[in-house]
């Protein structure tokens, strides 16, 4: 009987090559640099640079930093194209979710997790907030990166460091989340909001 043939170790590393020539080659371009500009600011000669590119060869992280540093990106960057059968996504259909509860001192509020992604590079989370008038004020918050609102009904005033405003139905608000920001003031009975946070990890 014949033996199973042994897979070709270097199929992986031809693909992660590829990949990483295919980044290079297009981070280079969105900046408007050829080969010979991208070789004086980061000091890799414009011959290797071309082989990278086209996959001839598998550059040292040395290499890669110093490519990075001259584009102004971070290394992991060159790897984003690496792992595209490793990607996860989230489907919520209507109604589903994990239904939470937060407590705070003596304020309550209720919200659903619609998604969550953590990698090494970005944390991503989404959530369906529902508000209602209590004698508890509602919390504010200090975080990292940024925030989008999108108010799906109900009215409210909300605090940005020192900046009130109003947000009614169909507003919507995006912040950088190092401030203080947070409902101050229900307008309506119950105010309800879609929140998506997004933190680069590097």
């Amino acid at each position: 009987m014949d033996k199973m043939a042994a897979p070709d170790d270097g199929t992986e590393n031809r693909d992660v090559d590829t990949a990483i020539g295919a980044t290079l080659r297009n981070l280079r371009e969105n900046q408007a640099l050829n080969a010979r500009q991208l070789a004086e600011i980061s000091g890799i000669s414009a011959a290797m640079i071309s082989r990278i590119e086209n996959a001839q060869v598998s550059p040292s992280i040395a290499t890669m930093t110093a490519l990075t540093r001259a584009l102004n990106v971070p290394l992991v960057t060159l790897f984003r194209n690496t792992s595209v059968e490793l990607a996860d996504y989230t489907l919520t259909r209507r109604g589903e979710g994990v239904i939470s509860t937060r407590l705070h001192g003596d304020h309550i509020h209720h919200f659903i997790n619609l998604a969550s992604h953590r990698r090494r590079d970005l944390m991503f989370e989404s959530h369906l907030i529902t508000l209602q008038k209590q004698d508890a004020p509602p919390p504010h918050y200090v975080a990292h990166g940024v925030i989008f609102l999108h108010v799906l009904s109900g009215s409210a005033h909300y605090q940005y460091g020192r900046q009130v405003m109003t947000l009614n139905e169909g507003d919507s608000l995006s912040i950088d989340a190092e401030l203080s920001h947070g409902v101050n003031e229900l307008l309506s009975d119950e105010f309800i909001f879609l929140s998506v946070q997004a933190e680069c990890r590097q």
